[in-house]
């Protein structure tokens, strides 16, 4: 009887410190603000990947991607080694579960069509998606174009709006906010929440922002000063300390930072998380009209960051730098969950399945890494404490051929250092967080932290990293 609904907000390469309430003074969130208040905000949350397709894997089954075969980037289809989440509520007690925008498990693919060779023409097929994920509603939505094979919901959406998707980025227009593809994702997890959804539900509203392209609606994007921008984490050695792993996955190479450039690169990213901003205030305000917030858990969260400039790199690969693997995490449930804490605890997304099978009053499934954080977020446990260490991997995730090689590479993290190994090329990373917590001054070689690096090594091979 006790069973809440459960609405799990999964925004696209975002970093933790995008929000008001945690510190920035540039963003304009005061709906997620309210959240934080409202509810537990986790500081030290950590995705177990820095690409999308392998953190969402891990996040919807509890487990590290390279245990279940979803290391990969856009892998051709799900490797059906794990159940989901949204599979495990509905068999065990009955919950109805809807997706609204990204899955992405498996990635789309493009199809040649007759006029390919000619004019260059790739239309794409949406993701296969899993045999049995656990969604009755499906409203998928992998991007914010409309070069699809088959009508996807999203456009299918705008379409009902009176525009053309397709035409809009041909002709190189701003997208409208009532036309974004963020807001397709609220508009729709309302209708679904107050009138088309069994109690209890799930509804995982996934929007695409922040993810590149940086294409807010151009009234929004005019409220951000690019000049005024903060600039990134960056040291002149960070071009030699990059240089070192060239040959290692990454989505751009190292340059110093360019003012001219990067503003209106990052005004046009902290628009998008105000859009974000407004569309969750929508949506939390439709279950507080509907009588249902006081019965529905909430989650907020990310499935990774993005560099922004940081040493020099934008986007994401085989790197573990705080801005891209340390992700905003808030839960909140009235009356349930305690309010306007800011848990410095360490915390994985794996932890995300087993504290909410612990919610719904199920047993977790056998051997899961994660950690339910229930008494946690209930103050039956301190709040400060849950792991020793985080884990986090790359795996091959995006291929981008730069070396002979796939790259891979797995961080620990504890309470005051960070390690990175990246395998098979005798390079790493040792930092101490306390004393360099913008990650400039890599400690791998030092002597005098030669034990610490033998003691993080070994810690590679538990991976339960339990407190």
């Amino acid at each position: 009887m006790n069973r809440p609904n459960i609405l799990w907000i999964c925004t696209d390469q975002q970093r933790l410190d995008t929000i008001g309430a945690l510190g920035n003074s540039h963003a304009r969130t005061p709906n997620l603000d309210r959240l934080c208040a409202a509810g537990t905000v986790f500081r030290n949350a950590y995705c177990q990947s820095p690409v999308c397709t392998p953190s969402r894997s891990s996040f919807l089954t509890g487990r590290y991607p390279g245990t279940i075969g979803a290391g990969r980037n856009n892998n051709d289809r799900w490797p059906e080694r794990a159940d989901l989440l949204p599979r495990l509520l509905r068999d065990g007690v009955g919950y109805d579960c809807g997706l609204v925008g990204k899955l992405h498990l498996a990635g789309a693919y493009q199809r040649e069509t007759p006029d390919s060779r000619v004019h260059g023409v790739r239309v794409f097929e949406p993701e296969v998606r899993p045999r049995d994920d656990g969604y009755r509603v499906f409203q998928w939505s992998h991007s914010p174009f409309d070069d699809w094979g088959r009508p996807h919901a999203y456009a299918n959406w705008v379409r009902a709006r009176g525009f053309d998707l397709g035409e809009l980025r041909r002709r190189g227009e701003s997208i409208p906010a009532e036309c974004h593809q963020t807001t397709f994702c609220a508009d729709t997890a309302i209708e679904y929440m107050t009138g088309q959804l069994a109690s209890p539900w799930l509804v995982s509203m996934n929007p695409f922002d922040p993810h590149p392209p940086f294409d807010p609606p151009s009234d929004y994007l005019a409220r951000f000063d690019p000049a005024a921008m903060p600039g990134p984490a960056f040291r002149s050695s960070d071009l030699e300390a990059q240089a070192r792993l060239a040959d290692v996955d990454f989505q751009s190479s190292a340059k110093p930072p360019d003012p001219a450039a990067d503003g209106p690169r990052k005004a046009a990213y902290h628009a998008m998380i105000e859009l974000i901003d407004e569309n969750v205030g929508r949506v939390i305000k439709a279950l507080e009209d509907s009588g249902q917030r006081d019965r529905t858990l909430i989650i907020f969260m990310s499935d990774h960051g993005d560099m922004l400039g940081d040493h020099g790199l934008w986007g994401k690969g085989c790197r573990f730098y705080e801005g891209l693997v340390r992700v905003p995490l808030v839960v909140s449930w009235p009356g349930r969950v305690r309010e306007g804490v800011v848990s410095n605890a360490l915390v994985e997304l794996t932890d995300l399945v087993p504290t909410l099978m612990d919610v719904a009053g199920l047993d977790a499934p056998a051997g899961l890494p994660g950690r339910s954080l229930w008494s946690l977020l209930t103050g039956r446990a301190p709040a400060h404490r849950h792991r020793e260490f985080v884990r986090c991997d790359y795996h091959g995730a995006l291929n981008l051929g730069r070396g002979p090689r796939r790259s891979h590479g797995t961080m620990i993290r504890t309470a005051g250092w960070k390690l990175v190994l990246y395998h098979g090329i005798g390079l790493g990373e040792l930092f101490n967080l306390e004393q360099d917590p913008m990650e400039f001054d890599n400690r791998w070689d030092d002597p005098a932290c030669a034990d610490r690096r033998r003691y993080m090594t070994g810690l590679d091979s538990d991976a339960s990293g339990h407190a």
